[in-house]
This record gives C-alpha cells, sequence and structure tokens, in this order.
C-alpha cells in the first residue's frame, strides 16, 4: 500500500488524538522499513533518522546481531509465564542489568535487582511502588518540564499541564514540582523549594531525568545530581534516576549519572534497552528491593503477562553487547562534540535567538523571537521542511520549539555535518 492509502487507513480506523495529519499530506509519512541510519517510507523514499525512533535505535536500525538474537529466541520460545513459570533470557538479562548499574558503580560490591516491565512509563511506575514500600511515604518531588509517560502513576509526575489537565480530576497527585536548573545560580532556589516540601510533605523519593529529553534537552548544572543525593541522604528519601531516554549511551557515557558520578537507589530504562521490542526495567540496589519488596508467596503485588518476556530480553542482551563491542559510548561522546560544534557554528538567524545545547549524541536548537516568545511555528516549520528534503527530526519542548538531535549511535560525522547543513539552509530562510 501507498502511504495515502495506510494515512486513510488510520484516519477511519485509529483514534484521531494518535497521529497528527497535516491536510495537504505532508506530514506524517509512514516507515516502511529501517537499516542502521536510515528509514524508507512506504513510498520508497529514504531518509536519515536524526531522532533513533524516539532514541531507540541506539545500536542502529535493525541491528543484525540484535535482530538475529530476536529471531532465534522466537523459533525457540515466543512467550512464557513472567511471574510463574520463568525462562533463561529474563535471569541472564537481570544479570546484566546489574552488572552494567550498581555492580559497575561499586566495583563489584553491591549488586542491583529488577522489575521488567513493557514501556518507560511502567518502570517509573515500578520505582514509585518501591519507594512507598521502602519508605512509607507518598509524596514523591519531581520537576518543572519533567516528562515520565502518561500512565496515571507516571502522569502524576510529567509535569506538562497539556498532558495532565484532561485527567487532572483522576490523579492522587503525590508529586509535588519544583523548578528545573539551568544554571548554577538556579541551584540555591532549587535546594529551597525541595527543602520546603521535605518539611511539609511526607516525601519518600526525589525523580529526576538527569537531561530532560521531552522538557526540551535540558542540560542542569554538574552540582545538581549530587545536590539531590545528599538531600535524599539528609532526609531518608529514595534518589531515583529516569534514564529511560538518557540510558546506553545516549549521553556519552553508558548513563547519564555518570558525568558527576552521582549512584541512585533506582534506576529506569527502557527505549535504547533493547533496540525495538517493548521492554523496560527499574533497577534498584539489592538490598533495598529486598527490604521493600516481600517474597513471592505464590501471588505477585506487581506484575504483568508479559514480564520480562523472552523474545525482548534475548535483545536486550544482544544490544548491550553490540554497545559493549562497538564502543558507543564513546562514539557518542566523540560525535556529541562534533556535532555540537556544527550547530553552534552553523545555525544563525538574526530574526531569532537561537540557543544550542548537548550532552552526547542528544542535542537542542532552541528558537525563540527577538520579543523572546518561543519561534513554535518556525521550529515546526523548519522540522517539516527538513523532512521533506529526507532528514527525520522531532520538535521539544513545552513550546516545541526545540528541534532535537538522539540520531542512532552509529551514525558518521559526515552524516551529522550534512544534516546541519541543511538544516542551518532552511533557517536561514524562516
Amino acid at each position: 500500500m501507498k502511504s495515502q492509502q495506510i494515512i486513510q487507513l488510520l484516519r477511519d480506523y485509529e483514534s484521531r488524538n494518535i497521529v497528527f495529519m497535516e491536510p495537504d499530506g505532508s506530514w506524517p509519512i509512514v516507515w516502511e522499513r529501517a537499516k542502521d541510519v536510515y528509514v524508507w517510507d512506504a513510498d520508497g523514499k529514504k531518509y536519515l533518522d536524526l531522532t533513533a525512533a524516539f532514541g531507540v535505535a541506539a545500536a542502529g536500525h535493525a541491528n543484525l546481531h540484535v535482530v538475529k538474537a530476536g529471531q532465534k529466541q522466537m523459533v525457540r520460545l515466543l512467550h512464557a509465564m513472567g511471574d510463574v513459570h520463568p525462562h533463561a533470557r529474563k535471569a541472564e538479562l537481570a544479570r546484566d542489568l546489574s552488572r552494567i548499574t550498581f555492580e559497575r558503580w561499586s566495583n563489584g560490591k553491591k549488586s542491583g535487582k529488577v522489575i521488567f516491565s513493557n514501556s518507560g512509563f511502567e518502570a517509573v511506575e515500578s520505582a514509585f511502588k518501591t519507594a512507598m514500600l521502602a519508605t512509607g511515604k507518598r509524596g514523591v518531588i519531581a520537576f518543572e518540564g519533567a516528562y515520565h509517560g502518561l500512565g496515571y502513576g507516571a502522569l502524576n509526575a510529567t509535569h506538562r499541564n497539556f498532558f495532565r489537565n484532561p485527567f487532572h480530576f483522576q490523579l492522587r497527585e503525590f508529586a509535588n514540582f519544583v523548578p528545573f536548573p539551568n544554571k548554577s545560580n538556579d541551584l540555591a532556589a532549587v535546594e529551597w523549594s525541595i527543602r520546603h516540601f521535605f518539611r511539609r510533605e511526607w516525601i519518600g523519593a526525589i525523580l529526576v531525568e538527569p537531561v530532560q529529553a521531552r522538557g526540551g534537552i535540558n542540560i542542569p548544572p554538574k552540582e545538581f545530581l549530587p545536590l539531590l543525593r545528599k538531600l535524599c541522604d539528609e532526609h531518608g528519601a529514595l534518589l531515583i534516576l529516569d534514564e529511560i531516554y538518557t540510558g546506553f549511551g545516549r549521553t556519552g557515557k553508558w548513563f547519564a549519572c555518570e558525568h558527576t558520578g552521582v549512584v541512585p537507589d533506582l534506576i529506569c530504562l527502557g527505549k535504547a534497552l533493547t533496540g525495538g521490542f517493548p521492554l523496560s526495567a527499574c533497577i534498584g540496589r539489592a538490598d533495598l528491593m529486598d527490604t521493600a519488596w516481600p517474597a513471592s508467596r505464590g501471588e505477585a503485588i506487581h506484575t504483568s503477562t508479559f514480564l520480562g518476556h523472552p523474545v525482548g530480553c534475548a535483545m536486550a542482551l544482544a544490544q548491550i553487547k553490540e554497545i559493549e563491542n562497538l564502543d558507543l559510548s564513546k562514539s557518542s561522546a566523540e560525535l556529541g562534540e562534533f556535532l555540537l560544534g556544527e550547530l553552534q557554528s552553523k545555525i544563525s538567524n538574526p530574526k531569532f535567538q537561537i540557543a544550542v545545547r548537548g550532552l552526547g549524541l542528544m542535542a537542542g536548537v532552541e528558537l525563540h523571537l527577538s520579543d523572546g516568545r518561543p519561534a513554535t511555528d518556525a521550529a515546526m516549520q523548519a522540522i517539516k521542511t527538513m523532512l521533506q528534503r529526507g532528514f527525520i527530526l522531532l520538535p521539544e519542548g513545552e513550546h516545541g520549539n526545540v528541534i532535537s538531535f538522539t540520531p542512532p549511535l552509529t551514525i558518521t560525522k559526515a552524516q551529522l555535518a550534512k544534516a546541519v547543513s541543511a538544516l542551518a539552509e532552511v533557517l536561514s530562510h524562516e
């Protein structure tokens, strides 16, 4: 089927709230296949993907080793009974996730234990439940601009009113929001706000993205995570890091918290974990997890039908091995520096106030009009024009005025330079 036929089927049979469709047919494209850094649409046109499909394809789309691992597992065991009769791949992946997190952070002195889920927001909700069981305190401190998913538990800590307001009357609202700092001078106010909530509420956890992705590629000062670690330790609260987007080399380290050496109590992972299969994980210190969660007596109090799906686990094991073998964290750091330099030197237009920021292969170009208003229309028009030219980009931030770059970590300098040059030309004509 051609793209417009597929779009029409979606108009007829999918909820109209899901996919935005331009009346003139210029948006969206219909993905047909993808390989490494390229995507082909249903009409055969080729695109350079600068999104990695929401950061999922860290080791490249359809990575051969990851695909083969999934295929082999599908033939052998397609489905198991996650919380009743387990399978080997789940046990192996739990061990591997402990190895690359708490064991690596402690030089083998500590280990981690895992709760598997299907999507990122479920990992966040597993962390919420762990914090509640461990501390007995319902409250969570989250941050302005935060995006932790749209399930009812996670939605309490997702800041943007666009997502929250339609369901306001069904939310428990156990999260308390404080500002997300952009510079060191903001930290005193952030600390004051957090201490205020610790005094006023029963706070069991602080939940934070080390870099806000959907919030607009917001990168906090280096003192931020150490401050949160200190405050959690002082008040007997858990530090939960949402590294669903930033994990697995995206920011130039295995995990973004490693830029400041901060070790969380719980870390939430997803997206690039499998390279393309729905699987997520909440990993906590083993002693914490054993204190919080009772041993199963035949009925788990937190589980799901597809928990630790064998195909997803097999793909995740292969994905982790690929990230290690290809040293993609190092590539991300080096390519990220190159990308930031290209953006800073080439992107300009006197009509806009332009801010460029990035960490590893997670970068953003923020556009404001000369009077300071978000240049939402200009950013979206640039993204649409880039799509027509064969480049896939996404808008981020509350106002959609941040053009983001989160490409596969297998991208090359030449491909990045080509994309930046094209964006520079497009923005110069806005």
